[in-house]
């Protein structure tokens, strides 16, 4: 368990730094928006199960609500992220399940 907690710290400090959403073209990164360690938790078990896929790692993203507004609205982190940063969170998935 310890070994899979700290696996999952380790790749929610990467996605908190290197990810980020995109508001109004301002850059807020996973880290500071307390997402990291959500995305991380849930696509760990892809990682671990050896089913790391875009259209996988997308549903997970599709499924992980944002409120906005003090909660007067929530939209799907998928909808949050440039195309940049989808691109460079599966590189960064794949790097990941390499080095496991």
């Amino acid at each position: 368990m310890a070994n899979t907690t700290e696996a999952i710290e380790t790749l929610a400090a990467e996605i908190g730094e290197n990810i980020y959403i995109d508001v109004a073209k301002w850059h807020l990164y996973l880290a500071d928006a307390h997402l990291h360690t959500v995305v991380a938790e849930r696509v760990f078990t892809l990682i671990e199960n050896d089913q790391l896929s875009e259209n996988a790692v997308l549903d997970i993203l599709k499924a992980i609500p944002v409120k906005l507004g003090g909660g007067k609205t929530e939209v799907p982190l998928l909808d949050l992220l440039p195309m940049q940063s989808q691109v460079h969170l599966l590189d960064l998935l794949e790097e990941f399940q390499r080095k496991m």
